[in-house]
């Protein structure tokens, strides 16, 4: 999960308490489709840190959650399904 704000300030201070905190942060720049301006671009703040407390700290310094993509769980093998019906009152007689 990531931590987005627009004040590099606040996403100092995100960092630093997370870090205090005894967790792993670090800031870097988010770049934005379509965005030229690099003085425009958002802070992020990157970590291990669990969401719940990430949000708190999000709450408090105004900014969002950007949540991370996760992977496709990997394809199931086709099922083995039978060719017909099973038979179940009377037995298959010839």
């Amino acid at each position: 999960m990531r931590a987005i704000f627009f004040d590099e300030d606040d996403a100092r201070a995100v960092a630093a308490r997370l870090v205090s905190d005894g967790w792993e942060a670090r800031v870097e720049r988010e770049r934005l489709a379509g965005e030229d301006d690099d003085e425009d671009h958002p802070w992020a703040v990157v970590g291990d840190a669990p969401d719940f407390l990430v949000e708190l700290l999000v709450d408090e310094h105004d900014g969002w959650l950007e949540e991370e993509e996760e992977a496709e769980p990997p394809a199931l093998p086709p099922l083995d399904l039978p060719l017909a019906p099973k038979r179940i009152k009377r037995p298959d007689t010839p």
